[in-house]
This record gives structure tokens, sequence and C-alpha cells, in this order.
């Protein structure tokens, strides 16, 4: 009996049985990049464990509308409400116009996307097209006391919101007295009521590039009301899932709860979610460490901590092996071991696509070879339906992956399966890898004279030419594909 979907939940601290708002429909809003800059590991990782889980939620039959957004504008330096918007400053430094920036990185940013077969979003909406919505925003929560304008900038009011039984800190398990004392060196920022107040428009300094006429002045929107707006916008003003990596459970997620609520009168969002943080050899990544990579730098192995290069596939299937709410440890040795797991997914799946059924009365079915493969099927869902439990549901492939290759050894023969376990079996291990997953098989290029090659091999072999038999395992070797001289066959597979 199959499992239901449970999710862990960030605002309850618990995994829960999902149940959609408005079933078969979901809605999931995932915060997407800051498009000031390429696109760092940290995000991959978040941006991968939304595109599983749109991909898991179609699987199993459920019509998702995925939105992403794109922050281009709004986003201060240091996260906070003072500094410089982080992709004006890049076009100060670049001497570009900000929407050049904006469009630069964007294009990078679906480009590593598309690499890594992350799937693009339902909706993809961006902050300076929707300034008429967060302008109506900011008037609604002043007119409900929730906001107040000061010196053109206008600010939340917490305790206000809390007052109202808001439960600002609920989300990310802060308490309002703990984080009052916290910022209270910041006391001397006059303009707000209280320090703990946070911008959702902001008065724009004469020197400052990105700004649009409101009724404070010219300014710009707060970096949390933008993901407010776009995801009630599009999702409605309650919605089931809100993905995004932990660092952005506070103050952001806490925020957009908060405005969320003191708009509408409920809370946005239904199931919180957030994937863990990236490690290189056990430290924090991060630029100032010199330890950061770009995909790029993994692609080529050009990063000074690298020993080679790995591809796209590799580190798709690298995040996968690891729960998203665990940290997830970069080292060349863990590379490697997934460099080597996923060349064996991708040798089973190019296989798995060549077999056919053929039937043989003389074979008997064997029930113990078809009830594990049965077994593997329902272990995979199970493990994707306790909360996405990828690590869970590639060992379970694995077992998948063990009867493709006992049919392409000839050690197992199709009849002894049966029609509808091998039919099971080949449209599983495929449907897992390709769909839900996400993990393609990277061919090598010119597959046409890889097959050339191999049937030169096979004449050198019959005329007993080893050096040219030689000659031809040495450029499969370049390749990085290996020749598999087997009984019934001569074939090739990529090198594990």
């Amino acid at each position: 009996m199959t499992q239901p979907l449970k999710l862990y939940n960030t605002l309850t601290r618990q995994k829960e049985v999902f149940q959609p708002i408005n079933p078969p429909y979901v809605g999931m809003y995932v915060c997407g990049p800051t498009v000031y800059n390429y696109v760092h590991l940290g995000n991959v990782r978040t941006f991968l464990t939304f595109d599983t889980l749109f991909r898991y939620l179609t699987h199993i039959g459920y019509k998702v509308r995925y939105v992403r957004n794109l922050t281009d504008v709004g986003h201060l330096v240091g996260d906070g409400d003072d500094g410089e918007d982080k992709i004006g400053r890049m076009a100060k430094l670049e001497k570009l116009e900000p929407m050049e920036i904006v469009q630069r990185y964007t294009l990078d940013f679906h480009q590593v996307m598309a690499t890594f077969n992350a799937l693009p979003p339902s909706i993809e909406p961006s902050a300076t097209g929707h300034m008429v919505e967060q302008i109506e925003a900011v008037k609604t929560l002043i007119d409900k006391g929730l906001a107040y304008e000061s010196n053109g900038s206008v600010y939340f009011d917490i305790l206000r919101y809390n007052e109202q039984g808001g439960g600002y800190g609920k989300l990310s398990g802060r308490i309002l007295d703990d984080l009052l004392n916290e910022t209270r060196e910041l006391d001397g920022q006059a303009e707000k009521r209280n320090p703990l107040d946070f911008a959702i428009w902001k008065n724009a300094s004469p020197e400052h590039i990105m700004r649009w006429p409101s009724p404070w002045g010219d300014g710009f929107p707060g970096w949390h009301l933008e993901c407010s707006c776009m995801s009630t916008k599009y999702l409605g003003a309650q919605f089931d899932i809100h993905g995004g990596g932990m660092d952005l459970k506070f103050p952001h997620h806490e925020c957009e709860i908060a405005q969320g609520n003191g708009l509408t009168g409920k809370d946005p969002v239904r199931y919180w979610m957030h994937a863990n943080m990236l490690t290189v050899n056990g430290q924090k990544m991060s630029k100032s460490l010199g330890n950061s990579f770009l995909p790029g730098e993994l692609f080529t192995g050009s990063h000074p901590l690298l020993e080679q290069a790995y591809s796209p596939m590799t580190v798709r299937f690298f995040m996968l092996q690891s729960h998203y709410r665990s940290t997830l440890d970069f080292s060349n040795e863990a590379l490697r071991a997934a460099q080597k797991g996923y060349r064996r997914l991708a040798n089973g799946l190019r296989v798995i696509k060549t077999l056919a059924y053929t039937a043989d009365e003389s074979v008997a079915p064997d029930a113990k070879k078809q009830a594990d493969i049965q077994g593997a099927v329902q272990g995979f869902h199970d493990a994707l339906n306790d909360d996405l439990n990828t690590a869970v549901g590639i060992a379970n492939l694995f077992t998948l992956l063990k009867y493709v290759n006992m049919l392409y050894m000839n050690q197992l023969q199709p009849a002894a399966l049966g029609e509808e376990t091998f039919a099971l079996l080949k449209h599983s291990f495929v449907d897992f890898t390709e769909n839900v997953l996400g993990l393609l098989e990277e061919k090598t290029e010119g597959h046409g004279v890889v097959e050339g090659m191999l049937a030169l091999y096979r004449e050198y072999k019959e005329q007993k030419l080893y050096d040219k038999v030689d000659q031809v395992r040495a450029y499969f070797k370049q390749q990085g594909l290996v020749i598999k001289d087997m009984k019934h066959r001569i074939d090739w597979a990529y090198e594990e």
C-alpha cells in the first residue's frame, strides 16, 4: 500500500501529510535568484530540490503551477534595509544600465538551470514587472495601521502586527524580545519606530539608479514585499508550498508571513520548505574562504580545489544522493563516487531502452525476482513520499538496475520476470531516472563514430589483429568509454 506524501513543514517543525487546498491543483512558489551575479552552487541545490519536487508532484498526478521569481530590484547588500541595491551597485561597477546586468545574469541563470536539466517554472515573474501590485500592497498595509511612512520610506510595524495576534518569529523560532536585544545597537535608525520594523518601500537617495514614483516619493520596493505580491498574484491569498534556501527563513520568509497575514488576515502558505546549505571539505562554502564554486568551474575542473572536471548530471546525481534538509559536503572523493554511481545509472539507461520482452514457455516465472522488482518500485515511491527522500529513492533505483544488468548480461531471461513485471521494470527505471530525478544519459559526442569503431573492433578481433584491437580500445578509453567483451555480444559502456 502506497504511503501518502508527507513533507516537512518548517512552520510546524514536523512532517505532515500533504493536503493541497484545491486538489488536484497545487500552487508552489520558490524564491528565485537576485540576478546581479552568476548563480552559485548553493542556489543550484535549492532550485534542483524544488525542481525534483515539481517533477514528483506531477508524476503522482498533481497539476502544479510552479512560480519562481527573479529579483531584479530592491535586494540590498547585506540583505537589510540599508546600503546599495545589489543590481544598482553592479551596474555602477560595470558602467552598465541595471537592466543590462539583469539580462546578463538572467540568461546565465537560465543556461545553468537548463544544463542541470531543471524544468522551467510555470511562471517566472520579476519584481520590476509588478510595481503596481507592490505600491497597492503598501497602501493597504498603511490603511490597516500595520505600516507607517517615515521620510519617504514605509516600514512594517511589527509590534502592532503582534498586538493583533500576528506572531512574528513563528517560522524561524525567533523570540521577539531576543530579537530586540540583538538589534539595540541599531536604535540610531531614527526613521523606524522600532529597530525590528522592516522596509516595504524605500526612499531613493539622489544617487540611487533604480527608482519609481509612488505616493511617498521616488523609491523602490522592499525585498520581502516583492515575493509576497508575486506569489499571491499568481497563486492566491493562500497557497500550498513556499520553498527556498535555509538562509531565507529569517528574515525574508518571516516577513513574507507577516505581510501576507497583514494584507489578507490569514497566513499565505500551508507548507514552508527549506533546502539546507553546502559545505566544502567540512567548511561553509563562501567566497571569502576561496572555496565556493561556480557551476562552470565544476564542469571544466578549473577551480584550484578540484582534481578533475565533473559533468552536470554527475553533480545533479551527487546532490540527489543527500536528503535536501541535510547539509551537503563537496569533496573530490564524494564527487568521484557520485560520478561512478551516475555512470552506472547512465549505462543502465542506455541498455534498458534496447531490451525487449521475449516469451519463452520453457522458462519458469521467478516469483522472488518479480516481488523484488515490485518492492523496489514501491520503495522508490515510499522514499519520495517520505519528505522527498531522494537518497533512499536512488537506493531502490539501484535495485532495479541490478535486474537491468542481469537481463543485459544474459544472466536472466525476460520470461522469468513475466511480461507485466518486465514492462514495470523497463518503464519504472526510465521514468524514475529521467522524469522524476531529472537524470539524463550524457551522450558522448559522435555516437555514430563509436558504433563504427566498435564494428572495426569486431573485425580486428576476428582477424586476430591485436595491435589494431589495442588501438581501438585506447580510442574508447580516451572517450571515457570501455569495450565490453561478453560471451553473447560485444558492446560498449560508459567507464565507471
